[in-house]
């Protein structure tokens, strides 16, 4: 699945595809570039999913963690970590087999620790403010 996202105002409507598309999938990683607006697009993600707090990017704590309904999301930024050890140290098995929903910025930090299934989201900036967004179920 493949969606044009014309500018911030565009990311709502991205979002809801996304999450209609993903229903029951629990695992995402985000791909792209430093500023391709992985966390802008979580926020709006988030925001679909019913999480009413301010969603910031995790970048020094690692995994932020939201109430949405009766669900949880954790949203992750691998960015800084220097090896895998951070990553267990934390204690990432108990987030990312939880049932919970986690959202992963930076996956190639980890792609040894990944599940096997998860949705995969590729950003692609086409310009300053047109994204493509290329949505694959592993």
């Amino acid at each position: 699945m493949e969606i044009e996202v014309n500018g911030v105002a565009d990311l709502d409507r991205a979002a809801k595809e996304i999450v209609d598309f993903t229903q029951k999938d629990l695992f995402f990683i985000f791909e792209g570039d430093m500023g391709a607006g992985k966390t802008t697009l979580i926020k709006s993600i988030c925001k679909e999913l019913g999480v009413k707090e301010v969603v910031s990017s995790p970048t020094f704590s690692i995994v932020n963690e939201y109430a949405a309904g009766d669900r949880t999301v954790y949203h992750f930024d691998f960015y800084r970590i220097k090896n895998l050890q951070e990553a267990y140290d934390i204690g990432y098995e108990e987030y990312f087999y939880s049932d919970h929903i986690c959202l992963i910025e930076w996956p190639e930090k980890i792609a040894e620790l990944l599940p096997d299934h998860y949705v995969k989201i590729a950003i692609t900036a086409l310009d300053e403010n047109t994204r493509r967004l290329s949505i694959s179920k592993i």
